[in-house]
């Protein structure tokens, strides 16, 4: 292996005996390649998820009152009922911030990022992981078959010597700590897995190539692991940027107020040990228990969520009390999708890898062995798996009862609407409230935008995030597992990106 502070150079057969390594732990580990039966508390959970649909959509053609529109009712129902458990579990942040007390042992750290033609954005990258207040031991770029400018760029601009295919660089001349791991286009869980094995750091970050940590980030994504032993993956908090083009500053209002409210959602889930999503735009991993597991999973379309059920069941299997968290003080910025294009292409793509994810780990859902995780979280993925179908079939109702002129059916609904509104822009206002006490005082977010995103987003964002989720079904349905190309188009200034006005 190579040390984190070892001058590197070509380790081909190394990689290709790591490789070889982490396939057979991912045999052994995960239920994709060794299929487990499901469980009957799971066949009983997804059925009803299944069974409730079907029973709702027979509703809307036999009832002739408000309850028509039950499959709405029942929507609105929960995801209300999912903002009071989120309302409830952050009430925690309201207290003083606790600081660790005594000497903390200080983990070795390394940063991997994975790029593939990422020239245009990669100098912003690694500038702002040159800049933190606490240096990486180690920086590597896993160049994924770049075709682009990345070998012209990582030479002259960062004076990196090029390595052969599947070998690691010596040091950079400008940039001690910085190498560059050449590798042929297999994709980015096969990079990290390349770059993950060949590096001894006891943790490793995963940084997108259009993403830009704040100065004190990996500070505090050490100090998270320092505190907590048992903890063996954590997400950083992330905040989408744009295009400055009309329909960039219109995707970044609607993702602005969905980032926040998301990461508040997972601090939730992670105060009852049941966090599973944790962001490999910016994320920390300890480095042992992602190899003794197999690494990320290149079948998988969202391979950093499904890394993390196999880390809690493994954890859970073997006994050993792994744990996942979201670390407030670890911010970055990342590039989000500024068309609405781009944006169904990534909404596909994650609910697609959601859905395998959650077949392929069937075996948790209703498990009383995985406690929280088991028993309260994954049903609610399961309900989750059908929520974009229940949320476009309510919104087609709706329309369907105005265009009839069934108005005695549509001005109830509306009511039911304007209620979810007002407890949406009430949790809008205290999301801002407590993203400000937690993770920045300075954020974008002002409070009559909030009252503009309650009541355009259930018409607008909602629907498209919801069409996004549909095509992911098509896609799962259908065997599909392409990424689609992504256009960087937000993060071009580091200076306009940190003070979110890009």
């Amino acid at each position: 292996m190579v040390s984190a502070l070892a001058c590197c150079g070509p380790f081909k057969d190394l990689v290709l005996q790591s490789s070889g390594n982490l396939n057979a732990a991912l045999i052994q580990a995960s239920p994709r390649l060794r299929p487990v039966s499901t469980p009957w508390p799971s066949l009983v959970i997804h059925g009803a998820v299944v069974a409730l649909w079907f029973l709702l959509l027979a509703r809307s053609v036999m009832v002739d009152s408000v309850f028509a529109w039950s499959v709405g009712l029942v929507y609105i129902a929960y995801d209300t009922a999912l903002i009071g458990f989120v309302f409830v579990q952050t009430l925690a942040l309201l207290r003083p911030k606790s600081v660790p007390t005594g000497i903390l042992a200080r983990p070795t750290l390394g940063v991997l990022v994975a790029a593939h033609n990422e020239a245009s954005v990669l100098p912003i990258t690694l500038r702002a992981l040159f800049a933190q207040s606490e240096a990486a031991d180690l920086i590597v770029v896993a160049d994924d078959g770049s075709q682009d400018e990345t070998a012209t760029l990582l030479a002259q601009e960062f004076g990196l010597q090029q390595p052969s295919m599947g070998a690691m660089s010596a040091p950079s001349s400008r940039h001690p700590t910085l190498r560059w791991m050449r590798l042929p286009h297999g994709g980015k869980a096969r990079a990290l897995n390349a770059a993950i094995a060949m590096v001894e750091t006891e943790l490793v970050l995963t940084v997108d190539g259009d993403t830009l940590l704040d100065p004190e980030a990996t500070r505090a994504m050490r100090d998270a692991f320092a505190a907590d032993p048992a903890l063996v993956a954590a997400t950083g908090v992330l905040t989408p940027i744009c295009s400055g083009t009309l329909s960039g500053r219109f995707y970044q209002w609607f993702q602005t107020y969905e980032y926040i409210r998301n990461f508040l959602s997972r601090y939730a889930w992670g105060r009852m040990d049941a966090l599973l999503l944790i962001s490999g735009a910016f994320a920390g991993f300890r480095r042992l228990p992602v190899l003794e597991v197999g690494g990320f999973d290149p079948a998988c379309l969202v391979e950093d969520y499904e890394l993390i059920h196999r880390l809690r069941r493994y954890g859970v299997l073997e006994g050993l009390g792994w744990t996942t968290g979201v670390v407030g003080a670890a911010k970055a910025i990342t590039d989000a999708p500024s068309t609405t294009a781009a944006f169904l292409r990534q909404r596909r793509r994650w609910f697609c890898g959601f859905l395998q994810t959650q077949y392929w780990y069937r075996d948790m859902v209703g498990n009383p062995r995985y406690g929280r995780l088991g028993l309260m979280m994954l049903p609610v993925k399961a309900l989750d798996t059908l929520q974009p179908i229940y949320g476009l079939l309510a919104f087609a109702l709706l329309v369907f009862y105005l265009v009839t002129g069934r108005l005695s059916l549509a001005a109830p609904v509306g009511v039911v609407i304007l209620a979810k509104i007002a407890i949406d822009f009430a949790f809008h206002l205290w999301s801002i409230h407590l993203y400000r006490r937690w993770v920045d005082p300075d954020t974008s977010a002002r409070l009559d935008r909030a009252i503009l995103a309650s009541l355009a987003e259930p018409f607008t964002f909602q629907i498209l995030r919801h069409t996004g989720a549909a095509l992911g079904w098509v896609y799962f349905l259908t065997g599909q597992s392409t990424w689609g190309k992504k256009s960087r188009l937000g993060l071009v200034d580091p200076r306009e990106a940190m003070d979110g006005k890009a």
